[in-house]
């Protein structure tokens, strides 16, 4: 895909991938919130007659191309024009030949919760969970946040360790509740490396915390994406599309969901030029996930 390709491509289907959903508009133009940056009222425009936006709450707009690289900046990617045009292509023009994997989805979706407070993880009750799954407090700190969760049916509060995802919804997780607020998505975790070789594929953000606490690392070296849901499968695929990296290492659970997700992705996986598909499953062998072989080499 070139400059100009990508300039033709309508703003509005580059935000409806990005679960941007419009609140004001008409013929000519739309507003909606922004997508680069968190608020309440709407102050990104866009003109669909010239197919161009500008966020006013930071006085900054352009072209289809301006948009994405400032995106991916928000997103702390990489954001030249190449990395613009490589994501423009992979949400606009590809269409992943990825078999969805059919499982029950215990998280729970509901615009009954609304977030009260987003904070550093300080409550205590969710510091002895994650000491309960072998989850490094300080660790889990570098990646979560403290959810204070209002459900305005029944107007009860709770707390919940939060993973930000890439629709900017949060995955939610308690002794109790597991679900999310906001839209569904991956979250995608950038490695140390600068251009990362390898990408791995977690379930879960307890996986990952699992191995980056076996690891005694704050961050893998490669690059992450945490699927949060395998219903999330297809969303992975651009991200990993025609970015280069050389080997694809999956932590799928030793399910009958999870064999069918790691089939799955191996079929998308080795239509990528010189990418190698390392399931990583015999690591924890007889053990449901990642989270229950950290435990039990914990003793927990």
């Amino acid at each position: 895909m070139n400059i100009e390709q990508a300039k033709a491509i309508p703003l509005s289907v580059l935000l409806d991938k990005l679960n941007i959903k419009t609140i004001r508009h008409n013929q000519n133009e739309f507003w909606c919130l922004s997508p680069l940056r968190n608020e309440r009222t709407p102050s990104f425009h866009v003109n669909k007659k010239k197919n161009t936006w500008y966020d006013f709450g930071i006085d900054k707009g352009g072209d289809v191309i301006s948009f994405v690289c400032a995106y991916l900046e928000s997103q702390e990617e990489g954001h030249t024009v190449s990395d613009a045009l490589r994501w423009i292509k992979n949400m606009s023009g590809y269409s992943p030949t990825i078999k969805s994997v059919q499982t029950p989805d215990y998280s729970l979706l509901d615009s009954k919760l609304v977030i009260r407070t987003v904070n550093p993880l300080s409550h205590i009750s969710l510091k002895h969970y994650l000491d309960s799954r072998g989850i490094s407090r300080d660790l889990a700190s570098e990646h979560l946040k403290e959810i204070k969760v209002l459900n305005r049916n029944t107007e009860k509060s709770f707390f919940a360790l939060g993973l930000r995802n890439e629709a900017k919804g949060f995955e939610l997780r308690n002794p109790f509740f597991k679900g999310c607020v906001g839209a569904k998505s991956i979250s995608f975790i950038r490695g140390k490396q600068t251009k990362s070789d390898g990408i791995n594929i977690f379930e879960g953000f307890m996986d990952y915390l699992s191995l980056i606490t076996q690891l005694k690392e704050l961050t893998l070296n490669d690059d992450s994406i945490i699927l949060n849901s395998l219903s999330c499968l297809k969303k992975a695929t651009p991200y990993i599309k025609n970015y280069g990296y050389k080997t694809a290492y999956t932590w799928m659970d030793n399910d009958d969901a999870g064999k069918k997700a790691t089939l799955a992705l191996h079929e998308f996986l080795k239509t990528e030029k010189d990418l190698q598909h390392r399931p990583m499953n015999e690591l924890y062998a007889g053990h449901k996930d990642v989270n229950a072989w950290h435990m039990k080499n914990l003793g927990l």
